[in-house]
C-alpha cells in the first residue's frame, strides 16, 4: 500500500517537473538596458524622448514604453484615449489628475513609484531639477490630446 502511494507521489512530481520547466529565451520578451533606442517625443515637449519597449501604442494591444523628461518640463492639462499606468523609474514626476493647472495640486513620485489614471481623464505633470524616467504601459491605441491647443508643443512648419 505504500509503494502505490509513493510511486503517485513521484508521478505527481515527475508532471510538476515538466510544468515547471524554465522558460527559454524565445518565449518572452527581453529588453536590455543597452538596447533601448530613444527618440525625440515632440508630442510631450523640447528635450524629451521615447522609447519603444513592447507592443505598439499606436495599434490594439498591451504596450510597454519610457519617457524621459528634461528637467524643469511640463506636460499641461491633457489626456490619453486609453488607460495609463506609470511607474517611475529614476527622479521626481510631480503629478495631479485635474482639468485645471495648478501646481499646488501635484503629488511628488519618486523612484519605484506608481500610479494609473483612467481613459479621457484630465491631468498634468511635471519635473523639477532633475530628469525623470518614466515607464508606461497599457492596451493601446495610445496618445495624448492637450485640453487646450496652445499648450501642445508648437507644430513644424
Amino acid at each position: 500500500m505504500n509503494s502505490v502511494r509513493i510511486s503517485a507521489v513521484g508521478l505527481a512530481l515527475g508532471i510538476a517537473g515538466f510544468m515547471a520547466a524554465p522558460v527559454s529565451a524565445e518565449d518572452y520578451t527581453a529588453v536590455m538596458q543597452r538596447d533601448i533606442k530613444w527618440q525625440d517625443a515632440p508630442s510631450i515637449g523640447p528635450g524629451a524622448k521615447t522609447a519603444l519597449i513592447d507592443g505598439d501604442p499606436k495599434s490594439s494591444g498591451p504596450f510597454v514604453m519610457r519617457l524621459k523628461l528634461p528637467a524643469k518640463t511640463t506636460i499641461k492639462l491633457h489626456t490619453h484615449p486609453a488607460n495609463e499606468n506609470v511607474t517611475v523609474l529614476s527622479g521626481t514626476l510631480y503629478f495631479a489628475a485635474s482639468d485645471k493647472f495648478d501646481p499646488k495640486l501635484a503629488k511628488a513620485f519618486g523612484p519605484g513609484s506608481y500610479f494609473s489614471i483612467g481613459q479621457g481623464k484630465p491631468m498634468f505633470a511635471y519635473s523639477k531639477g532633475s530628469e525623470v524616467t518614466l515607464q508606461l504601459h497599457g492596451n493601446g491605441p495610445w496618445g495624448i490630446t492637450y485640453l487646450e491647443s496652445k499648450d501642445g508643443p508648437a507644430k513644424k512648419k
